[in-house]
């Protein structure tokens, strides 16, 4: 039997080629058993301005020392930033078709009682897969408890991850080649690809199209079958 895993760590409101990355595996391991670094898309994501350009939503977060993991990096949530996030999307209802419909995703998604950044994301995960229709096995590594070879270099987490629970195929984002070595994969009889997403234009109803942006933005602009249309724009390498 054919086991296909992704292994990603937990990203906010993540823009498509994430979800393109669950939709083409069976089996999806949120990663957070290493150093959270600042600034990256684990508490933060892009969404439309209203005139021009893009614009972050995010999470705050609490303080926390170098080095520590993202399992244990927590989320500010003293701070109103759910309210101040729906704020920054009202401008989106003079011009999306399916704002309503986002907003609701939206607000289960961020309902959560839950102040660990990794819970947070995981469960806007479930609730953006839910209504885009995308099956989703999902695991929080640092929860797993799982037996596995010893790590001597960045490529084994995934390879070793892959062997400790019986899966066939591992795939990775485009931008992860270069931290492989294939013939360790080929040692175990794993197949190793790497799945880009085209990114190809949709209309958000203004003369320039910004690529990259959170799923919410595509929730806004195209229904569940539209948005499983573009997560099936892939290319392998």
């Amino acid at each position: 039997m054919t086991m296909k895993l992704g292994i990603m760590q937990p990203y906010f409101f993540p823009y498509l080629g994430y979800y393109s990355l669950i939709r083409h595996t069976d089996r999806f391991i949120l990663f957070d058993d290493v150093q959270f670094i600042r600034h990256g898309w684990i508490e933060r994501n892009r969404i439309l301005k209203p005139a021009e350009g893009w614009q972050y939503v995010a999470a705050p977060l609490e303080k926390f020392e170098f080095g520590t993991r993202i399992a244990e990096v927590r989320v500010r949530n003293a701070e109103n930033w759910k309210e101040k996030l729906l704020r920054q999307l009202e401008h989106y209802r003079k011009k999306s078709p399916y704002y309503h419909q986002a907003i609701d995703v939206v607000v289960k998604a961020i309902g959560i009682d839950t102040d660990s950044i990794t819970e947070l994301n995981k469960n806007i995960l479930v609730e953006t897969c839910q209504y885009i229709g995308i099956d989703l096995e999902i695991d929080v590594f640092s929860k797993m408890g799982l037996v596995m070879d010893e790590v001597t270099h960045a490529g084994e987490w995934a390879l070793n991850i892959t062997k400790a629970l019986g899966g066939t195929e591992y795939i990775n984002p485009t931008g992860g080649v270069d931290i492989f070595r294939p013939e360790q994969f080929a040692a175990a009889q794993i197949k190793l690809k790497f799945l880009g997403n085209n990114l190809s234009p949709y209309s958000q109803r203004r003369a320039v199209f910004e690529p990259g942006l959170s799923i919410i933005d595509v929730m806004m602009f195209k229904d569940p079958v539209q948005i499983r249309d573009l997560l099936d724009d892939v290319y392998y390498l």
